[in-house]
Formats: C-alpha cells, sequence, structure tokens
C-alpha cells in the first residue's frame, strides 16, 4: 500500500485568489515539478484541512477539480493519487489557455514598476524547476 505524501503548500490570507485556487494552483505546480511524482497519495481531506486548519468542503473542492482536470486519480477505498500524465487539451485548446494566462499576466504586472528584464528573469526562474522536467508539456 502506497504511503500518503505529505503536502507542504503555503496559504495566504492577501492573496486575492480563494483558498480552494491556491490549493489547487500549489499542487498543480508541485506534479509538474516533479515534487510530487506520479502515484504519490495525496493525504485525505479532512487531514489536509486540519494541517491547513480550512474547511473540508474547501479541501475536497480543490481534490475534484484536480480530479476532473485530470491530475489526480481516485481509488476506491484507497484515497487520491497523482495521476500520470496524458494529453487531454488540443493543441489549439492549449494555446488559448496560454494565451488567457499570458494576458492576465501581462495586465496584473503592467503597473507593478518593474523593467522587462526583471520580469523576464523573475519568470525564468519561477519557470525553470518546472519546464526543465521532461514532462514539461504534461498538462494545461
Amino acid at each position: 500500500m502506497s504511503r500518503t505524501v505529505p503536502l507542504m503548500l503555503q496559504l495566504s490570507a492577501a492573496d486575492p485568489r480563494p483558498i480552494s485556487r491556491q490549493i489547487i494552483d500549489a499542487i498543480r505546480l508541485q506534479i509538474a515539478s516533479g515534487e510530487l511524482p506520479v502515484g504519490a497519495q495525496l493525504p485525505s481531506v479532512r487531514g489536509l484541512a486540519k494541517q491547513l486548519t480550512v474547511n473540508p468542503n474547501t479541501i475536497a473542492k480543490a481534490y475534484s477539480e484536480l480530479s476532473n482536470q485530470g491530475w489526480l486519480d481516485s481509488r476506491q477505498g484507497l484515497g487520491l493519487f497523482v495521476a500520470a500524465p496524458r494529453q487531454q487539451l488540443s493543441d489549439d485548446e492549449r494555446e488559448r489557455r496560454l494565451g488567457i494566462a499570458i494576458d492576465s499576466f501581462v495586465a496584473e504586472v503592467v503597473g507593478l514598476n518593474y523593467t522587462k528584464r526583471e520580469i523576464l528573469d523573475r519568470m525564468d526562474a519561477e519557470l525553470k524547476p518546472v519546464l526543465g522536467q521532461t514532462h514539461s508539456k504534461r498538462r494545461a
């Protein structure tokens, strides 16, 4: 039987994203970077809710969305596990979603008074651990 992998997630009340979105984004990043390997078992809804001191429904919502997106597999009676990579989106849909993400990012950073070089250097540093993996085109 698999051993549950502890999730080290940082949640912030100052973050404009809802708590469930922060959890989803953090888990997706850990999977994409390889920090959570394929087959790793995630903590139970109640266990993670207790660890993060959030409502169990918030964890259930995040886990459900990750499962629906293909990031997690539910195994009856055993729990949730990191799913094997599979291409779920067409190239057109991937391109559309990338465009939306970039547009949103640009709208957020344009007024922060950083130079283009500072922004690109920061993006490179943030993406390097994720896109440096062999499964960089894992999922959108």
